[in-house]
């Protein structure tokens, strides 16, 4: 769970972000059905990025249907009463595009990348299956098989991969968080073609979308296209989810996961807030400092001291996304030497971040992270999609998509004695959660798949 992998991309990837000169060319528009259209242009190459947003994902699931978010993202390809099954990729696959979709906790979203003229094939597309999916019986049932089979590959025949689950399902007791993107196996199961469509007519509606659009493109032009193709749309009668918040952790907790495996692992995690939750503004971003000061490269505290200093780690490494919609968990985690021991990588993981909380970081590790935001801020400019994804990610969570312009110049407020108050404010033993993969020996191959089918 290093910052290069945390959800989502989380922090610079997703954070370090436009600059006042760029977010000029951005427009946003409010259609009559409610949906929201924001336009950046970007001419440096004649290509268009085109990202519908749902606001609905795993986190406004409840129990009996978890993972139906992600279920629906399959279904949205199998075909309208205009266009048939798998017929939306084929079309985009013809016009030279590509196109995917995926689902997280808090939104679900759809994306083709195109030669600018092919736009209003995209939103055509688009348009249509936003109302009008068919949802036949006959494909939601081969598609639940393919559900089931993602899940078992994805997860349960991946120890980390079971273990991260575990761990979250522990660390989240009352929010939505507790679930897994993909769903409970016994749920996935259970689906009926019904639960789709009720889930599919209550979220999939242009109020509570938003289409974003980066390229080589006109805004006016753009927002009159938007307007052609999804303005008809009916909306639909929302209701908003219920807050779920965590309950406050009262003692530390701990899962252990025994499966075949080659390497144990360790996973920590702390309830912090996030942008959208905090009490204080500037916490976030002193949490993100924080976080790139243990794991922000070769220079990194972690690497620095535990992986090439007392080598009692293979490898170590800290996650934090400061754009989730909910309260969220600062991770750290850690995969011993093969002479180590999880004791021993609990051990000195421990004290480096409880070392945070006992002295302020040094004037060279905070200009070193704020050195690190300008680079990926120039980097996050040669990518028109990361541009539109930013945006995107912001708006559906219920920020504005100009919290992206803020990143940078909150980063370079952040000052040593901050970090250190959100190291001591919320880096308390008694929340913490720790999930451990004891592995168990690899077996034959039969043997492996009878223990799976077991589980």
């Amino acid at each position: 769970m290093t910052k290069a992998v945390s959800k989502w991309g989380a922090g610079l990837l997703l954070g370090a972000l436009m600059s006042s000169s760029a977010s000029a060319s951005v427009t946003e528009a409010m259609l009559g059905n409610g949906m929201k259209v924001i336009v950046k242009e970007d001419h440096r190459a004649p290509v268009v990025v085109s990202q519908i947003w749902y606001k609905v994902g795993a986190s406004y699931e409840t129990d009996g249907i978890t993972g139906i978010s992600h279920m629906l993202e399959h279904m949205m390809f199998k075909g309208t009463e205009k266009h048939g099954p798998n017929e939306f990729s084929r079309i985009i696959s013809e016009n030279g595009g590509r196109e995917n979709a995926f689902t997280g906790q808090d939104y679900t979203a759809y994306f083709q990348r195109l030669e600018k003229s092919r736009l209003p094939i995209s939103m055509e597309l688009e348009s249509d299956r936003m109302r009008n999916l068919v949802l036949p019986e006959e494909e939601f049932l081969k598609e639940q098989k393919v559900v089931m089979e993602e899940r078992r590959m994805r997860t349960e025949d991946k120890p980390t991969s079971l273990t991260y689950e575990q761990f979250m399902a522990t660390a989240f007791q009352t929010s939505p968080y507790h679930h897994p993107i993909i769903g409970w196996m016994d749920d996935i199961e259970n689906y009926t073609i019904e639960d789709l469509r009720r889930w599919y007519e209550m979220w999939y509606a242009p109020n509570n979308a938003t289409l974003v659009v980066a390229g080589d493109v006109e805004s006016g032009e753009v927002i009159a296209m938007a307007k052609k193709y999804f303005g008809p749309l009916k909306p639909s009668k929302l209701t908003a989810p219920k807050p779920r918040k965590e309950t406050k952790q009262l003692g530390p907790r701990e899962v252990t996961v025994r499966r075949p495996a080659e390497i144990p692992y360790l996973l920590m995690g702390f309830p912090v807030p996030t942008v959208a939750t905090a009490e204080e503004a500037w916490e976030p971003y002193a949490l993100e400092v924080m976080a790139y000061v243990l794991d922000g490269g070769d220079s990194a505290r972690l690497n620095k001291n535990l992986v090439r200093g007392l080598k009692v780690a293979t490898s170590a490494g800290v996650g934090y996304d400061p754009y989730d919609r909910l309260q969220t968990l600062f991770l750290v985690e850690g995969v011993p030497t093969q002479e180590g021991t999880i004791e021993g990588v609990k051990k000195a993981l421990l004290e480096q971040v409880m070392e945070m909380k006992k002295s302020p970081v040094t004037t060279e590790e905070l200009d070193r992270v704020k050195a690190q935001v300008i680079a990926s801020k120039v980097f996050e400019q040669d990518s028109v999609f990361y541009q539109a994804m930013q945006m995107g990610t912001l708006e559906t969570i219920g920020l504005d998509w100009r919290e992206a312009e803020r990143y940078a110049d909150r980063i370079r407020e952040v000052t040593a004695e901050q970090v250190m108050a959100v190291a001591k404010k919320y880096l308390e033993l008694d929340r913490l959660t720790t999930a451990i993969l004891e592995p168990l020996p690899i077996e034959s191959t039969e043997q492996s798949k009878e223990y799976n089918h077991a589980s």
